[in-house]
């Protein structure tokens, strides 16, 4: 077995390490996840399901119709989150602890494939949830809609309505609220009985903040989309698909925003090339011997 690929063992070691009631919660997580066909592959330390678009898609609405209501946690992991839970432990926890985690980036679905542990596409945060919309527009989904700045999230609804009116809006939430208001937008979310919570706000708030409010949520599927809001809303252009099938989105963004990202990406892609170097070279020596 390939030393990307998670066994079962190493899964039940990660779970007894969050401690006893944690650690039955994810190997029950992990045995629904394989029920579900979703074989679950490790990345350069970070586990990944190794599912399609459309496979997700597929699962949201199977989690959506099950009884009893049960929350479920997607997380989307591109090369700037996996860097960021090496040093983040909340939020390892909750990639950790999530039902499906998905690969978010051209480059770690090549890294995957050099490591042996290969997924079958790139499933980032946009795309799906713009898939889940129009499903949703077929199969009568419910969402709430939590992030981005009041006007803007104005303008999201307005185009989700227009776009795909049979999508019903259960509420929605500028993302605009601290630590006390917690307690409030759970509350609101969970009266409004959504089948699917989109959260529009940064990691590793997003992740982490889904995961440890998730039961008081009772929300059949939870997905953190970041900047998607934006995109959609049309306040954002996306990268053009050439640059996106090229890995490239990461220096669209940059260009848009070069102050706030050129610090950040300079950094972690640095980081995440140092670290790809040294894991395929340690491959490469163990597979000679």
């Amino acid at each position: 077995m390939s030393q990307q690929t998670r066994s079962d063992g190493d899964t039940a070691r990660r779970a007894d390490d969050v401690g006893p009631e944690s650690a039955e919660v994810v190997r029950t997580r992990r045995e629904t996840r394989e029920s579900d066909g979703a074989k679950r592959v490790e990345i350069l330390g970070c586990p990944f399901d190794a599912i399609t678009e459309e496979e997700t898609v597929d699962l949201v609405f199977r989690w959506r119709d099950a009884e009893p209501r049960r929350s479920h946690h997607i997380i989307t992991v591109n090369v700037a989150i996996l860097m960021m839970a090496r040093e983040d432990p909340k939020l390892a926890h909750a990639i950790e602890k999530a039902d499906l985690v998905v690969v978010d980036g051209k480059p770690l679905v090549w890294s995957a494939k050099w490591l042996g542990a290969a997924v079958p596409e790139k499933v980032s945060g946009v795309d799906l949830m713009k898939r889940l919309l129009e499903a949703g527009n077929e199969r009568k989904l419910s969402i709430y809609l939590l992030g981005t700045t009041q006007e803007r999230l104005d303008v999201l609804e307005r185009v989700i309505r227009a776009k795909y009116p049979h999508v019903r809006i259960a509420g929605t939430r500028n993302g605009f609220f601290k630590q006390p208001d917690f307690p409030d937008v759970v509350r609101g979310i969970r009266e409004a009985k959504p089948d699917l919570l989109l959260v529009g706000m940064p990691a590793p708030f997003k992740e982490i903040w889904c995961e440890e409010h998730r039961e008081e949520l009772e929300v059949p599927a939870m997905l953190g989309v970041g900047g998607a809001f934006d995109v959609m809303a049309g306040f954002v252009p996306r990268a053009p698909r050439v640059m996106q099938d090229a890995g490239m989105e990461w220096a669209w963004r940059l260009a848009m925003e070069p102050k706030k990202l050129w610090k950040r990406y300079l950094t972690t892609n640095s980081a995440f090339l140092a670290l790809l170097g040294k894991t395929l070279a340690t491959e490469h020596i163990f597979a000679r011997r």
